[in-house]
């Protein structure tokens, strides 16, 4: 019976000696548990949606967006056609001003052609009948050339009035897209 319970304390011991290496071998693998726990865990870095819900929140945005940019693009037409308004305004008092500096002229050159208008008849005199109208085409003349410049400052006026309202365009589509 000795020898029956030395095979079954050897047997034990074998037993516990294999148990003892689970547990290490269990506990080695075990300390290392939240460690693995963190390197094996995902991140998400992006996030996948269904189209449905992308096109919902893309729909969402343009309600949100819209009465926004309807609100001011109205308030560009209404500056754009105020300073339309205001060219119109300005070429008006530009003629004006001409007019006015025309027929200031035109009053002092009479004046002078009162006090020269004997003279005048005179030289229509000698000259004959054709002098007159040669008198008459370089008035006619000058009106022309103070026509063409006249014609030529509007049409610069114009042309820059048109490169500031474009350029005023184009900040505002700036400032909207930086919106």
């Amino acid at each position: 019976m000795a020898s029956s319970l030395a095979s079954s304390v050897t047997s034990l011991q074998s037993s516990l000696q294999l148990l003892d290496n689970s547990i290490t071998t269990l506990d080695s693998g075990v300390n290392d548990f939240p460690r693995l726990c963190k390197v094996l865990q995902t991140t998400r870095h992006f996030e996948l949606l269904p189209e449905p819900t992308l096109r919902e929140a893309q729909q969402s945005l343009l309600d949100e967006i819209t009465p926004s940019i309807a609100h001011l693009l109205s308030l560009a037409s209404n500056h754009v056609e105020r300073l339309l308004r205001r060219e119109e305004g300005l070429k008006a008092k530009c003629d004006l001003q001409e007019g006015r500096l025309s027929s200031k002229s035109e009053g002092r050159a009479s004046a002078s052609r009162g006090q020269n208008k004997s003279s005048s008849a005179m030289r229509g005199q000698l000259a004959g009948p054709g002098g007159a109208s040669t008198a008459n085409a370089a008035s006619k003349a000058a009106e022309l050339r103070r026509l063409v410049q006249k014609k030529e400052r509007l049409k610069y006026a114009v042309d820059r009035l048109e490169l500031q309202s474009t350029q005023r365009e184009r900040q505002l589509r700036k400032s909207m897209a930086a919106q």
